[in-house]
Order: structure tokens, then C-alpha cells, then sequence
């Protein structure tokens, strides 16, 4: 484990029982990261959370070439690409959305940078879900009228269009 590194703000944690741990962000706090850089090539740097209490957690090793490495074994075929990753993100329901609207806005702001500046996690893609999801406070959807084909009824509900939009 490497120290807190200059510029990166430790997560003080706050248990709220059945060992459910989360970092405190307020208006004048937040945990935060230095911005990602890539490590020296034959080497990598690894960010692990657990349950335990470790949040984004950073640690650095070297790729080994030898195959008498006990445990697991990973094979990288940097020739072979199968996908191109546009980025990461996470989804803004509606409960997500009304929970950020009752902060504060400098709480807001300090946890939006957490989640999109370089001293966060650096998302670049949010995914909205269409119409109502199982984070909704109720049921609703966009045309509930039948054989609208046309969709001349399409609607954004008041939750689109206040939280999401």
C-alpha cells in the first residue's frame, strides 16, 4: 500500500452498519485522486475498493515473464484488440438525481468533481435510463396511449425534464 500521494485526499469513512462503508463528501470535503498517468511500460498500477474499507486503493507491480508464478496467471495479447472502450461511467436515475438535487451546491459541486475531474475518477459517459426504472419513485412512461404509432402523445415526465435533462 503507498501512502496518500501529494495532491490526492484521503476517503474518511463513515460505517453506516451491516458493514456498509462509504466515503464522506460535503461542502468542503471530498476524498480525490491524483490524475491517472500511464505506468512505465512492464508495469502497471492497480485501484482496488473492498468492502473492507479500502476506496480506490493504489498499488504498483511489474509484469513478471516467467510462468513459475503461483496463483493467477494473466496473459496479455497486446496484438489482439477486440473492442475499442469509449470510456466509463455509471447510470443517473431518478433516485440518484433527486438525492444530488437535495445537497447543497457546493456539496453538489464536490461531488460531481469527484466523479468527473482529473482529481475523481475521471467518468466521461453517463447513462440515463428511458422513461421510469426500478430507482424510480413511481411509474410512468413516455406514451401510454395505444397505437400511437406516430408517437404524437410522446412525453419527457417532470422527472426528465427536472433532474435528468
Amino acid at each position: 500500500t503507498l501512502p496518500c500521494l501529494p495532491g490526492a485526499r484521503p476517503c474518511i469513512p463513515k460505517d453506516f452498519g451491516h458493514g456498509s462503508v462509504v466515503c464522506v463528501c460535503n461542502a468542503t470535503y471530498c476524498d480525490t485522486l491524483d490524475p491517472l498517468v500511464l505506468p512505465a511500460p512492464g508495469s502497471y498500477i492497480k485501484y482496488e475498493s473492498s468492502k473492507a474499507g479500502k476506496r480506490l486503493e493504489r498499488s504498483e507491480g511489474r509484469f513478471q515473464s516467467s510462468l513459475r508464478t503461483p496463483g493467477l496467471l494473466l496473459t496479455l495479447n497486446i496484438s489482439a484488440l477486440y473492442q475499442h472502450v469509449k470510456g466509463f461511467g455509471g447510470s443517473l436515475s431518478d433516485a440518484a438525481a433527486m438525492n444530488i438535487l437535495k445537497l447543497s451546491r457546493p456539496t453538489q459541486e464536490n461531488l460531481l468533481r469527484s466523479y468527473f475531474s482529473e482529481s475523481g475518477i475521471e467518468y466521461n459517459l453517463i447513462r440515463v435510463p428511458m422513461a421510469c426504472s426500478d430507482f424510480s419513485v413511481r411509474p410512468y412512461s413516455y406514451d401510454d396511449v395505444p397505437d400511437d404509432y406516430e408517437l404524437k402523445h410522446f412525453r419527457l415526465a417532470d422527472e426528465d425534464v427536472k433532474m435528468k435533462v
